[in-house]
């Protein structure tokens, strides 16, 4: 068999085997799919534990160091807005006995991203904390959309659920604000 001949054949079988590749690929529908992660509520109440005291005490930070009006009145409502969840949380995990730890530890991350607010001052401040706010807060609506979908404790997950609007009303204010910058 010389080389045109083997092109010909190999042409033939990838051909023919694009109906059985096809067949295969088809996508399942929606309600077929599992969520990407799990997570368990002990994770859940930890991870949001520590973004909820970051975000209140870098945006504490902020109403004392930003030189923008804007972003100290996007730092007002979050920390009166996470506050809020804070103590809706506590209330939620009291009533099941099993407290929040008390105080609030940040996590490794969250702690040197406070850190890092804290050395910065003037424009710099400004720009770091909007950055921070926008990342913290994509990943707040992840972790809340996560766990409200496939949560182990239907009271917390009827607890994501209540505060995913609010965190999502954070990320287009703050996303206003560094448009205005």
């Amino acid at each position: 068999m010389n080389l045109s001949n083997l092109s010909y054949v190999a042409l033939s079988v990838a051909l023919l085997a694009q109906p059985l590749l096809a067949e295969e690929l088809t996508p399942k529908p929606a309600g077929d799919a599992a969520p990407m992660m799990v997570v368990d509520r002990s994770t859940f109440v930890s991870v949001v534990s520590s973004a909820n005291e970051f975000e209140i005490k870098s945006s504490e930070l902020a109403l004392q160091n930003a030189s923008s009006g804007d972003l100290k009145e996007a730092a007002k409502m979050i920390i009166a807005d996470h506050q809020k969840a804070g103590e809706k949380l506590k209330g939620i995990l009291d009533k099941k006995g099993a407290p929040l730890p008390f105080p609030i530890v940040l996590s490794p991350k969250h702690q040197k991203m406070l850190d890092q607010l804290q050395a910065a001052n003037g424009k710099d401040f400004d720009t770091l904390y909007l950055d921070m706010q926008v990342q913290a807060h994509l990943e707040a609506i992840a972790l809340f959309r996560t766990y409200a979908g496939s949560g182990d404790d239907q009271t917390v997950v009827g607890f994501a659920k209540e505060t995913l609007p609010s965190l999502e009303t954070h990320l287009s204010h703050v996303k206003m604000v560094v448009a205005k910058q």
